[in-house]
């Protein structure tokens, strides 16, 4: 019982504190349709890493490429389907749908490791390694993706919309490849990645905050 809480409970955590903490909230339907996109986005990903990863000889060394095929489905998914939605109207809702859609993947990643990948290690084990690691990680990513394409979206940054698929890319590669090289450094990279997150939230909040209405126009 504890290992199915812990498979979805810190996945919708996480999203509530982020569409709570939307002064303009965003409504329930596009918030649904956005998770599910999500969710749907595991299968393609799941086949791509199939093909580049997990049928080559040594898998392991290519975990990092994982990063690529995911975070590259997270952008398009969130760049077709939710950005040109009415309801995309300022930089926060980058930042909600891109979590959503993140943790999204996540959740039903999340629900693939714990109970049908692994025979031989024990349900709550796993869902407490990745509570703590993969579904925060995710998490960072959507929001670092949806920070920088807000900002590309309505502020009219050009450069902007290269870190919005690079910078998840990279991060989400690097904790692949680290999370099984190197524990130090692991653990070093993955609280750098929860403190630069951090900061850039803060950023697209404080952004909000000083908004008296949520419409803004679409410049990119």
């Amino acid at each position: 019982m504890f290992a199915i809480v812990l498979t979805f409970v810190p996945s919708l955590a996480i999203l509530l504190f982020i569409i709570r903490s939307d002064k303009f909230r965003e409504p329930v339907k596009l918030i649904v349709e956005a998770f599910i996109l999500g969710c749907l986005i595991c299968f393609p990903a799941g086949l791509l890493n199939n093909l580049l990863i997990w049928s080559t000889d040594d898998p392991h060394s290519l975990s990092f490429l994982a990063g690529l095929t995911e975070e590259s489905l997270k952008f398009l998914a969130l760049s077709i389907f939710i950005r040109p939605k009415s309801e995309f109207n300022e930089p926060m809702d980058a930042v909600v749908y891109g979590t959503l859609i993140s943790l999204g993947f996540a959740t039903f990643e999340n629900y693939e490791y714990v109970y049908v990948y692994f025979d031989n290690i024990p349900p709550l084990q796993i869902a407490i390694v990745r509570a703590l690691t993969a579904i925060p990680m995710h998490a960072s990513c959507g929001i670092i993706m949806g920070c920088f394409l807000g900002i590309h979206v309505f502020r009219n940054s050009s450069h902007a919309i290269f870190k919005a698929i690079i910078y998840p890319i990279l991060f989400h590669g690097t904790y692949n490849y680290l999370v099984g090289e190197n524990l130090l450094l692991f653990l070093l990279f993955f609280g750098f990645t929860l403190t630069y997150t951090v900061s850039l939230y803060r950023k697209i909040r404080e952004l909000q905050e000083n908004k008296q209405s949520e419409v803004e126009p679409k410049l990119n």
